[in-house]
C-alpha cells in the first residue's frame, strides 16, 4: 500500500471515531441527567406524602407545646391545644424583637389567662434553623423530655428534621396546620401552592443533606432568610 493511501486510510478511521465518541458521550449525559430528574421526582413525592392532608389533633399529651411562627392561625391553633391540657407549657418561637404579649393579645383577645401563666415567647429565631436552637434551650431549662409542634402543614417535614438533629433525645409530636387555602383546592390545581412545595422541598432536602453530614453549616453560613416582620404579633418569613 502506497504511503498516500496508507494517510488516507487512517484519516478515514479517524472520523469514523470521533462522532462513536461524541454519540457515547451523549448518551452518558442524557442518562445521567434523566437519573437526576428521576431522583428529584422520587424525592418530591416522598416529601409529599410527609405534609399532612388535614388537620389532626395530636396523638398524645407532651411536656409542652412549641409552635414555629411564620404561618396563619399557628399560634392561635397553639393556644387552642394549651387551652386543652395537650401541654403545660407553650414556647411561642420567631416573635419579632419588638412585639410582646399585649400585641399577641390585641390578635387574639381570648388568651390573656394562657399568656400570663403558661406562654414564653422567643425572640431570637429567625429561621427554622434558630427555632430549633432556641426550642431545644427552653426545653432543657424546663426539663421537658416531649413536645407538640406546630407549623403548617408544609412546613412540617423541614422542622421535624431541624427539631429532631438539634435534640434527638426529646419525643416530638406533630400538628400540622392546615390553611384554608388547602382546604379549598387541591395543591396541584394552584400555581401558588406548587411553588410554595416546590420551594419548601428545596429547603428539606438542603437541611436533610446538611444534617446528613454531620450538621456542616451549623455554626457557619446560616439559612438564609429574613427577620420576622413586626407588623404581626407572630410572624417569620423564614419558616
Amino acid at each position: 500500500m502506497r504511503l498516500s493511501e496508507l494517510r488516507l486510510s487512517e484519516t478515514s478511521h479517524s472520523h469514523d471515531v470521533t462522532p462513536t465518541r461524541g454519540r457515547l458521550r451523549h448518551r452518558v449525559v442524557m442518562l445521567a441527567a434523566a437519573g437526576i430528574l428521576l431522583f428529584i421526582g422520587l424525592g418530591f413525592v416522598d416529601f409529599l406524602s410527609r405534609v399532612p392532608p388535614a388537620e389532626e389533633k395530636p396523638s398524645r399529651n407532651a411536656d409542652g407545646i412549641v409552635v414555629l411562627t411564620g404561618g396563619s392561625s399557628r399560634v392561635s391553633d397553639a393556644l387552642e391545644l394549651l387551652s386543652a391540657g395537650y401541654g403545660r407549657r407553650l414556647l411561642i418561637s420567631g416573635v419579632h424583637p419588638t412585639n410582646g404579649y399585649s400585641d399577641i393579645q390585641r390578635t387574639l383577645p381570648d388568651s390573656q389567662r394562657l399568656l400570663a401563666c403558661c406562654v414564653d415567647l422567643d425572640r431570637s429565631a429567625v429561621n427554622t434553623r434558630s427555632n430549633a436552637t432556641e426550642t431545644r434551650r427552653w426545653a432543657t431549662e424546663r426539663g421537658f423530655h416531649s413536645l407538640i409542634v406546630v407549623t403548617s402543614n408544609y412546613h412540617m417535614p423541614r422542622a421535624i428534621v431541624e427539631l429532631s438533629h438539634s435534640m434527638p433525645d426529646i419525643e416530638l409530636v406533630p400538628f400540622a396546620v392546615v390553611g384554608e387555602k388547602w382546604r379549598e383546592e387541591p395543591w396541584w390545581t394552584s400555581g401558588a401552592a406548587l411553588r410554595l412545595l416546590l420551594s419548601e422541598y428545596a429547603k428539606y432536602l438542603f437541611a436533610q443533606t446538611r444534617v446528613a453530614f454531620g450538621g456542616v453549616g451549623q455554626g457557619g453560613m446560616p439559612e438564609i432568610g429574613t427577620p420576622p416582620s413586626p407588623l404581626k404579633p407572630a410572624t417569620a418569613s423564614a419558616n
